[in-house]
């Protein structure tokens, strides 16, 4: 059986199991039920047919697009950056994009003051980096927010993104992890990449040789 963490010689990406249950549980699909054999001891994979498909996970890596805009792509990437200390850029994006979907003109301004104070504002509690042309745009625009008052401001969060721990990300055991082939052999040597995720019922994450 395998460590269900990884590491590098900075210890970036090791983290505590109880760490390890919060970024990594959502790369399985949830079950409704789940199978436990006493007399074996152990915890049952979830059907194959649960699981993500390599190619839904290989289309990740053709854009950030395609990443964010799955739901489990989304999940994944944003436990990355939960892992670099940075997920306030994709909380940022997600929040505009939900921005977007408002249909009562009444909820504009409540909406849009509270994503500006937790992501733009000077005191923002999860401030993200903008040029200051950008947020004094923006902040102007607070003062009759319309449905496009944070697009320039999420394009260049997205911008950021794409050129930065996107690519990184790709590199990182989140998303090399899923897309390593079915069957790939799991030695001593390369035990800690060639691994699934399972879920138990407990929704506790069981690292195990594919």
């Amino acid at each position: 059986q395998c460590n269900a963490l990884s590491s590098s010689p900075s210890g970036f990406f090791s983290f505590s199991a109880k760490d390890m249950k919060h970024r990594l549980g959502f790369l399985l699909q949830k079950s409704d039920s789940c199978d436990y054999s006493s007399s074996q001891g152990k915890k049952e994979k979830i059907s194959s047919s649960q699981r993500l498909s390599q190619e839904e996970v290989r289309k990740w890596a053709e854009s950030l697009e395609n990443l964010i805009h799955h739901d489990r792509g989304l999940a994944a990437f944003r436990a990355f950056l939960k892992s670099e200390y940075s997920e306030e850029n994709i909380e940022f994006w997600v929040s505009c994009e939900e921005y977007k979907k408002t249909k009562s003109p009444a909820k504009l301004s409540p909406k849009a003051r509270k994503i500006y104070d937790e992501f733009i504002s000077v005191q923002a509690t999860k401030e993200v980096n903008l040029d200051s042309c950008t947020r004094e745009k923006t902040s102007h625009n607070m003062l009759e927010p319309t449905l496009s008052c944070f697009d320039e401001a999420q394009r260049k969060i997205f911008t950021l993104m794409e050129k930065d721990s996107y690519r990184r990300f790709l590199k990182s055991p989140y998303y090399l992890d899923l897309v390593s082939p079915p069957g790939a052999g799991c030695g001593p040597e390369n035990c800690k990449r060639n691994h699934t995720h399972t879920l138990d019922c407990n929704s506790n994450i069981i690292s195990q040789c594919a």
